[in-house]
């Protein structure tokens, strides 16, 4: 087993760093017992462990981060948070199936205005529709045929041309675009943050421990760097570091994935910056995320590398560059974070999701959807620990994740598809 379950971040999150200091809550130190212990204080685990504290409410229950609060993987990604799953432009039996995600998604989505309600925080969410553009012919043909599915199912979209696209954004670089009613943007490490400060009297929570190890016994025991503890249940709600305790190594890849906020710009510079609040998604899955934050800034998310980091260096460059081609007219505006993140990514799109062993539950590959995909699954793996329901509803809809080709076949397999569909993607990156 390796030494660290930890992904390679050699970057602070730029969102975390925007937010007042925050003091760490303790590491877990000696012997600890407990009834529940969920590893991973993101989205998934702290969903699990406030449904666990509802459901059973005498029972201990402990949560082991591995880092600080608002510097994992949840505070690291772009912040847009959508009550429906569904794609535009689906055939009729993919609507039906489509509804059906979208039930469990509004129920993740009303699970986090719950929880932010009664935490009383903020994390600056916001309604702002969905932009989706696209910058090349082979984008343009995706955004018609999106509309074409919006008109036929009955979902209140806008279609918008290079001039509309210049006017919601700022930015002459896209042919075309949609957007849609649907669609929220938030601040993700205020989200983390407030969730897990606001967690319910009886969860106690541990940061700066990485579990290193889990052994099976009588029930569970979990080692950190300074402590040991033992559980009757336990859910690893670690996404793609579940392959650190040996589980789902053939379903799951990690890919990292990086984003960059500008410095605060003048006036004058952030007047190119379109309308108050918006956020794009590109017509092309490798391609630029691009979203508004606030009056003078711009996050820009791009480049992918496979199970390993890249150099920082690169990293800032090839996000540079995107905003540029984007905002020529800003080319002297600067980076001020750059950060990377990681997802775990599964052949089908479907997670890897429910019991593992006697008292042992994990979640992962959530495909880039954590925040709110990654909040019901977690409420769900609670209800399936408490009640017995094994909740074939949810593994129905949501699928099973299949396996892929063992190594060294997947690597080459990965960087095959990745430079196809970089140059499929072109001017989206």
């Amino acid at each position: 087993m390796p030494s660290s379950p930890l992904p390679d971040y050699r970057d602070p999150c730029g969102w975390n760093r925007m937010l007042a200091p925050r003091a760490p809550g303790p590491s877990a130190e000696g012997t600890i017992r407990a009834r529940y212990a969920i590893v991973g204080a993101g989205y998934t685990g702290l969903a699990a462990a406030r449904r666990l504290r509802e459901l059973d409410s005498s029972a201990d229950i402990v949560v082991l981060e591995g880092t600080e609060i608002g510097e994992g993987s949840s505070g690291r990604n772009s912040g847009f948070a959508n009550p429906r799953d569904s794609k535009i432009g689906l055939s009729t039996t993919q609507m039906d199936r489509a509804e059906k995600l979208n039930e469990f998604a509004a129920e993740g989505f009303a699970y986090l205005l719950e929880a932010m309600e009664r935490g009383g925080f903020s994390c600056d969410l916001e309604r702002t529709g969905r932009i989706t553009g696209a910058a090349t012919e082979l984008g343009a043909e995706k955004i018609r045929s999106m509309a074409e599915g919006a008109q036929s199912h009955g979902f209140a979209h806008e279609f918008l041309d290079a001039g509309g696209m210049e006017s919601k954004t700022g930015s002459r670089y896209y042919r075309c675009g949609i957007r849609t009613e649907e669609g929220y943007l938030l601040q993700p490490a205020a989200l983390i943050r407030g969730l897990a400060d606001s967690l319910p009297a009886g969860i106690r929570l541990f940061e700066n421990s990485p579990v290193l190890g889990l052994e099976r016994g009588t029930g569970w025991t979990l080692r950190t760097a300074r402590a040991r503890i033992e559980a009757e249940h336990v859910i690893l709600a670690t996404n793609a570091a579940i392959k650190h305790f040996g589980f789902w190594r053939d379903g799951l890849v990690t890919i990292y994935t990086y984003a960059g906020i500008t410095e605060a710009m003048a006036p004058a510079d952030a007047e190119h910056l379109g309308v108050p609040a918006w956020g794009l998604l590109p017509a092309h899955r490798l391609g630029t995320t691009v979203r508004r934050i606030g009056a003078d800034r711009m996050m820009v998310r791009s480049f992918y590398a496979y199970e390993q980091p890249i150099e920082p260096a690169r990293a800032r460059d090839a996000l540079t560059g995107c905003f540029h081609r984007r905002y020529p007219m800003l080319r002297h505006v600067e980076l001020e974070h750059v950060w990377g993140g990681t997802t775990a990514l599964t052949m089908n799109g479907s997670p890897r999701w429910g019991q593992l062993d006697a008292g042992l539950y994990g979640s992962a590959g959530c495909n880039g959807s954590g925040l709110v995909k990654g909040t019901v699954l977690g409420k769900r793996l609670a209800e399936m620990i408490v009640t017995g329901d094994p909740q074939e509803a949810l593994q129905a809809v949501y699928g099973r994740a299949n396996r892929i080709a063992p190594e060294p076949f997947r690597t080459l397999g990965f960087h095959i598809i990745s430079a196809l569909e970089r140059r499929k993607a072109g001017a989206e990156m």
